[in-house]
């Protein structure tokens, strides 16, 4: 999908939550930009009670977001190691990035500072990893580079830690991964989503599930009072770095039997599902058959929605304004149709309203 033609201003970038922005506020102060097709309306997100209607079905991501970014040396060198995904084997899918002196990072070119041990055919590209770079973590902790994630690039490896178990490395010195359009560092609570839950093994989401947000207990309260159902599903997002617009790395999900039930009824009755946030679409999407009927699953997907594949079960997005050439785009147009992507991001620019994770949200209806 070509970027939407419109450009979007540095200044529209949110830069903290909206209860910073405006004290006063809570969460669910953000604005909300309704495409219904090409037609366009603005309202408040504590309006969305009136816009839903009973039998609605929102699906939800319970993931909750890691504390996924830790210092590190290598060598005499500083790095930030973004942890993103953990995987069968014990390994972690990191990403190696740079301090840029502003408390954020930037892309790593190449790994300096240490002897590196080459393995046969791997070159350093994209973003500095090299099979066998120790990385030097707090506590004692030490990671090895073993072999890129992807065939697609370099960015994300593949690493084993030892000295420690990585989610109470997390814990105890990691700090949400925070990117460049940000003013400041958040406490770990401001990334988590009043949907989300703890797991026992210590996975999460690198990556808040951003387009929920804006939901409180008393906006989900009267959701419920007004019909509104919720069916949680759970997808553990990765790191998506700013810089590069790849399409999503497999990632882990679970559909369980009780949400697969809710969301099938709902599409036998004439309730919408209304999935709040890609993740939610990804993880539905993953667990639903050629025939539209969504069945129990977890694992891990390896599924790009587009639109020459569509969705089978998804009717509505809830989602955050994301960047001309996010991959994400291709998820919005199979759901909604190119027009009125296009149509909702030029009235979002003129309208003022503000991009990324602590911005406002776009509610896609039929």
């Amino acid at each position: 999908m070509p970027a939407p033609a419109v450009g979007v201003p540095e200044e529209l970038s949110a830069r903290v939550p909206v209860e910073q922005r405006e004290p006063g506020l809570d969460r669910d102060g953000v604005r909300l930009l309704v495409s219904r097709g090409t037609e366009v309306s603005h309202h408040a997100f504590a309006e969305l009670p009136g816009l839903l209607r009973a039998g609605d079905l929102l699906v939800v991501n319970t993931s909750p977001t890691l504390a996924a970014a830790v210092d590190g040396r290598v060598g005499h060198a500083r790095v930030v190691v973004h942890f993103s995904t953990r995987g069968d084997d014990g390994r972690w899918a990191v990403e190696l990035r740079e301090p840029d002196g502003r408390g954020t990072t930037h892309a790593r070119t190449e790994v300096t500072g240490v002897p590196r041990a080459r393995a046969e055919g791997v070159e350093g590209r994209g973003c500095g990893g090299l099979a066998g770079t120790r990385v030097r973590l707090p506590g004692g902790a030490r990671l090895v580079l073993e072999e890129p994630l992807s065939a697609r690039g370099e960015r994300l490896w593949w690493a084993r830690v030892s000295g420690a178990g990585v989610p109470a490395l997390l814990r105890e010195h990691g700090r949400p991964i925070r990117y460049s359009y940000t003013e400041r560092d958040q406490p770990l609570s401001v990334y988590q989503t009043v949907f989300a839950l703890p797991y026992a093994d210590g996975t999460g989401s690198a990556e808040m599930p951003s387009a929920a947000r804006p939901f409180t207990a008393r906006l989900v309260t009267e959701l419920v009072s007004r019909g509104v159902q919720f069916a949680p599903v759970t997808l553990h997002t990765g790191v998506a770095s700013a810089e590069s617009h790849e399409p999503p790395y497999p990632e882990r999900f679970a559909v369980p039997e009780a949400s697969a039930r809710l969301i099938n009824a709902a599409r036998a009755g004439d309730g919408r599902v209304v999935a709040v946030g890609t993740t939610a679409v990804r993880a539905v999407e993953s667990a639903a058959g050629a025939d539209g009927v969504v069945r129990a699953r977890a694992g891990w997907t390896d599924l790009v929605v587009t639109p020459e594949r569509g969705v089978r079960v998804v009717e509505g997005l809830l989602t955050g304004l994301h960047e001309p050439e996010a991959s994400h785009l291709l998820m919005l147009e199979a759901v909604a149709g190119r027009a009125a992507i296009d149509r909702g991001y030029e009235a979002a620019v003129r309208g003022r309203y503000l991009w990324h994770e602590f911005g406002d949200v776009h509610l896609l209806l039929p």
